[in-house]
């Protein structure tokens, strides 16, 4: 039976280069200060850079390689270029061509996504080739790198060392933002941002931060709810790449002591894709984010969900109802949009008129009037909704009850024969209650028009391409809350870590849903001002599966683990 795959201290530990006492400081210093394992470790003297590399090597099932005194062949380093290698930071060691397969070092057992980089570089040259990894200190590959590519700090996304000299000729001082268009700096930066832009697309990314460091300009990509580091571009292109994403998200590229907003709509591989911008000034210059709107890759389909059956079939119940309030909660980036869009979508039909008001709108939907919130000309949610009621809408959608003055225009247009789709942000779905009470408004009011609280979480789904299973230990009964006989003879799922996944283990997400509907007694109970608990409980007792409850029945399904549903879901829930 497979096991799941240990962890770092323990391998450590098994081969004596550590103790117990040293694992505990160094995860009370990570609780404290973040950071990896393995850096706390070497940084507080206990074993070296060495030790971690040869760990990872045994806990990724990879070779550890010592590249001191390697004499790698020509034809070798001819099928990675300087820019791959640099970039990538990989080292050719072996090509078996009766296998096609091509052996590579690296230092980062994390960057799996490297494999199909370089996969895809010499797909051409050699079909059907196949990459595989070896393990090399940081040291060993700096040390290769620069004995057989010249040393050099190679520009991201291909860039060459021509570009880079180019950009530093220029200098990185002031200059107005069309101009890095029309001069030779315009090269580098615009070659740099492509690439950020079809690496993230291409990996599914939701979000690219640019983060400006004293050191470092850092890049990293928020892929299924995770933050992964990529390699950092040269830190003098920082400000030009800044500049060059305010010019095309139409931003003020003057301004750069106040944060801004902006949009970009491009098209990459034949691909739609929207990009809301958003800069902050920091210390060491303006950090960037990129939030990524992907129309291809959003299935707007409320059968696609993911939905238990019956929690499907609520759904679809409580959207065809000719009035009423539906509420979607959950913390941002949870997929309250999505899940709302794919209600819209369902109920889209020519005998329905459907208006929404967005903040901003994020998806295009034929056949839905779709309005964007402006609060700079008075265009807020409340003056939006007012206008929507004389537009003789059928179903409507409010991207937010934020304030009492947005409550209440719901409220009453659910009383006067609308069915009023919105989002709150709350923990979980009955305390939505509570937290309309506290913007004011009237219980008797929430009572007549709530129909139903839906609260929602994201967890990662284990990876298809390296699932393995495992029978559970009694103790992981007790982190979930269970007593150990539930989970006996039932098997748990997870992933390896492969080239498909990035080495994570997990591979796309999946919403965890608890539905809270609100019958005759549980709309009387908030005409008496229950507390949550209260409510929670009439919940449960007319049949309402909580976050924790939704996330077991997919662990036991093997769909995600059970690290993802205890950091997203509480066991009092």
């Amino acid at each position: 039976m497979a096991k799941r795959r240990k962890l770092l201290g323990q391998i450590l530990k098994e081969i004596e280069l550590v103790t117990e006492g040293d694992i505990q400081e160094a995860l009370a210093r990570q609780k404290k200060e973040g950071n990896l394992l393995g850096k706390i470790l070497v940084a507080i003297g206990v074993c070296s850079e060495g030790d971690i590399t040869m760990a990872l090597a045994a806990q990724n099932d990879m070779q550890f390689v010592d590249l001191s005194g390697l004499d790698i062949p020509i034809e070798l380093l001819d099928m990675v270029t300087e820019a791959q290698a640099q970039t990538y930071r990989v080292v050719p060691l072996e090509f078996d061509a009766d296998n096609k397969t091509f052996t590579v070092a690296m230092d980062d057992p994390t960057k799996i996504v490297v494999f199909d980089e370089l996969q895809f570089a010499l797909a051409s040259r050699v079909p059907g080739i196949r990459i595989q990894g070896a393990l090399a200190s940081s040291e060993d590959i700096d040390a290769a790198l620069a004995k057989f590519y010249g040393g050099e700090s190679a520009m991201a996304g291909g860039l060459d060392k021509n570009d880079l000299a180019q950009f530093e000729e220029g200098g990185t001082g002031k200059k107005d933002a069309l101009a890095v268009d029309d001069d030779p700096d315009a090269p580098a930066v615009v070659k740099l941002l492509n690439f950020l832009l079809a690496t993230a697309i291409r990996d599914r990314s939701s979000d690219i931060h640019l983060e400006p460091f004293e050191d470092k300009l850092q890049v990293r990509y928020r892929v299924d709810g995770a933050l992964l580091a990529m390699e950092n571009p040269p830190q003098q292109l920082g400000p030009a790449l800044v500049s060059r994403i305010k010019v095309l998200s139409k931003l003020n590229i003057s301004e750069t002591r106040m944060p801004q907003d902006g949009r970009i709509e491009l098209t990459i591989e034949g691909r739609s894709v929207d990009l809301r911008v958003s800069t902050l000034p920091t210390m060491f210059g303006e950090s960037c984010v990129m939030r990524i709107l992907d129309r291809s890759n959003v299935s707007l389909d409320l059968d696609n969900l993911g939905m238990r059956p019956d929690d499907n079939e609520m759904m679809k119940a409580l959207i065809a109802k000719p009035n009423g309030v539906v509420l979607v909660t959950g913390p941002t980036g949870s997929g309250k949009t999505t899940t709302l869009y794919s209600c819209l979508n369902y109920m889209n039909r020519p005998d329905l008129k459907i208006i929404t008001t967005e903040d901003p709108v994020e998806y295009d939907l034929p056949g839905v009037m779709q309005c964007q919130v402006n609060e700079d000309v008075g265009l807020t949610y409340g003056a939006a909704l007012r206008s929507i009621l004389r537009q003789d809408p059928d179903m409507i959608l409010v991207g937010e009850i934020r304030d009492k003055e947005t409550g209440g225009i719901a409220i009453e247009a659910a009383l006067t024969g609308h069915l009023v789709l919105s989002t709150l942000h709350t923990n979980d779905a009955p305390s939505a209650v509570t937290r309309m009470l506290d913007l004011g408004l009237e219980s008797f009011l929430i009572a007549a028009t709530l129909e139903a609280v839906i609260a929602q979480r994201l967890v990662r789904k284990i990876c298809q391409g390296c699932k393995e299973y495992y029978v559970p230990e009694p103790e992981q009964a007790m982190e979930l809350g269970l007593r150990p006989e539930s989970i006996s003879g039932k098997k748990f799922g997870y992933g390896r870590g492969c080239s498909r996944c990035n080495n994570t283990g997990y591979k796309g997400r999946l919403a965890l849903y608890e539905m809270f509907r609100c019958n005759d007694e549980i709309k009387q109970m908030i005409m008496d001002d229950a507390n949550v608990a209260q409510l929670r409980d009439a919940g449960r007792r007319h049949g309402m599966r909580t976050l924790r409850e939704s996330g077991l029945l997919a662990i036991y399904d093997c769909i995600t683990t059970i690290e993802e549903v205890m950091r997203e879901t509480l066991v009092s829930e």
